[in-house]
């Protein structure tokens, strides 16, 4: 029964003596030997002599029987089989064999294959990478949101005042070229902030239907300016796609932030920056990981320098960056990666050392029939009546800044230090024709402010003011103006809100 058993189970089981002569053996190991070798062995058999013509596994298997031979236990793991081949891994246990007297007469094996459960551990491992890797993005992103809203808060009131001289042109000079320098590095901090909020998928968007193929036309200009001679510039963007969901502001900035990537990798010999679109039907186990649709592909390449695996895989981190001290801040990938997350696309990077980037942008197609278009800016004017505002902040900086504003576009302001504050104010009969309103407050937040006052006060224009795109419990109709903003800015989102009103 028991020399059955040993024929019949999977495990494949060999003994051999001292001169690799051999003793016994089981199927399942003489049908292993022979699929991997082409020879089949039996007892009797000297199983290097079986080799002797592939002479690479004959020492193979001799170094792996002469682990078993130092006379102790020995349990590896180990491929074999044709190098051309998919090698399969087997765990492999030695024993040493003795006779009745003790006396050591051989060596048998009990061979197990792994290679499925090897592979499985493999993606499991993956697995608990990718999971790290999200939380550890995720958890960047929390602390990056965090410290671009409070950066907001610090820059409103900077760049309201540093707004406010200008027009107001006081000083000499010598001191207005101060307040430009002063303002041309509060705009540059502004826009670091909004490549933060990027990565933190914060930033503030209004997707409509963007013709990607006419925007990346209209930009082949500016992006052979910003590369220089050296690099030639190819775009092939086709007529007749469909457009795509996204910002179109948002998606200039990181195609220019690609091609800004891009002639780095190439500064030291040139080379060919090509930017094409494409519309793809995205389906499941696509590359991009997206769910199921149509997309548009905006793909940025370059016959670069390249990067290796470890590179790829930190690329969209924040602040990590391949240049040197002070060519970069190493956001403009995060930015991108960022961007594509908040519109529901993806960011895929393909690479190689020496070879050059492939850079694409998935964005989902828009499914509004209309033609797409860019919004038209401009500024409308405030309607000649003014009234009183309630301007509510917990900042003191942000609510001075705004209430000048406020005074200079013709309102008189009642300023409150929460939204509790200033629900007692309109619940004491205070008469106000317009709240402006931060979000984010301790205690009660702005949007729950502005339901309470359209409960109490029907009819009242509002405006939130915030220093990133929270979504979350936001009412979609509520008007907004984003931290930091300008005079103009805010008469703007007024000018708009009253006409609605």
């Amino acid at each position: 029964m028991l020399a059955k058993l040993v024929e019949m189970t999977d495990v494949m089981i060999m003994a051999i003596d001292l001169d690799y002569n051999i003793l016994a053996i089981n199927a399942a190991n003489a049908d292993e030997f022979e699929r991997i070798y082409g020879v089949r062995p039996k007892a009797g058999d000297n199983i290097l002599a079986l080799l002797a013509d592939q002479p690479e596994h004959q020492e193979q298997v001799r170094i792996g029987w002469a682990q078993g031979m130092r006379g102790e236990p020995v349990t590896f793991v180990e491929d074999y089989g044709d190098p051309t081949r998919v090698r399969p891994y087997y765990e492999v246990n030695f024993r040493p064999l003795r006779d009745e007297s003790g006396e050591l007469v051989g060596f048998y094996q009990f061979v197990t294959d792994v290679t499925d459960r090897l592979r499985r551990e493999a993606q499991l491992a993956e697995a608990h990478d990718a999971l790290r890797q999200s939380q550890k993005m995720e958890a960047m992103g929390q602390l990056t949101g965090g410290v671009a809203h409070d950066f907001n808060n610090l820059l409103t009131p900077i760049i309201g005042s540093l707004d406010m001289l200008q027009r107001k042109q006081l000083g000499n000079e010598r001191e207005q070229r101060l307040i430009a320098g002063a303002m041309q590095s509060a705009e540059r901090a502004k826009t670091l902030v909004q490549r933060l909020l990027a990565f933190a998928r914060r930033q503030p968007l209004q997707p409509v239907p963007v013709d990607v193929a006419k925007l990346v036309t209209g930009m082949g200009e500016l992006v052979a300016s910003t590369t220089g001679p050296q690099i030639k510039i190819v775009v092939e963007a086709p007529d007749g796609l469909p457009p795509a969901k996204a910002g179109p502001n948002q998606l200039e900035m990181a195609l220019l932030n690609l091609a800004v990537n891009a002639r780095d990798a190439m500064m030291e010999g040139g080379g060919t920056l090509r930017i094409s679109t494409r519309v793809e039907d995205v389906r499941a186990g696509h590359r991009t990981k997206l769910r199921p649709g149509p997309y548009l592909c905006l793909s940025v390449a370059d016959t670069g320098t390249g990067m290796d695996e470890a590179t790829i895989a930190r690329a969209v981190e924040p602040f990590f960056s391949t240049k040197g001290v002070g060519k970069g801040t190493g956001l403009g990938l995060s930015m991108v990666h960022g961007l594509a997350s908040q519109l529901g696309g993806a960011l895929v990077i393909q690479s190689r050392p020496g070879l050059g980037t492939n850079i694409e942008l998935w964005l989902p197609q828009s499914t509004a029939g209309q033609e797409a278009v860019r919004p038209a800016a401009g500024t409308s004017e405030l309607p000649a009546t003014r009234g009183t505002a309630l301007l509510v902040d917990d900042e003191e900086v942000v609510r001075i800044s705004t209430a000048d504003m406020l005074t200079d576009l013709g309102y008189a302001v009642v300023e409150a230090t929460s939204a509790e504050e200033a629900l007692r104010l309109v619940n004491t009969g205070e008469h106000f024709d317009l709240l402006v309103t931060d979000h984010l407050m301790p205690g009660m937040s702005g949007t729950d402010l502005a339901r309470a006052i359209r409960t109490a006060k029907p009819g009242m224009p509002v405006l939130l003011v915030s220093g990133y795109a929270e979504r979350e419990g936001v009412d979609p109709d509520l008007a907004r103006l984003n931290k930091p903003f300008r005079k103009d800015e805010l008469a703007s989102s007024l000018a708009q809100l009253m006409t609605e009103h």
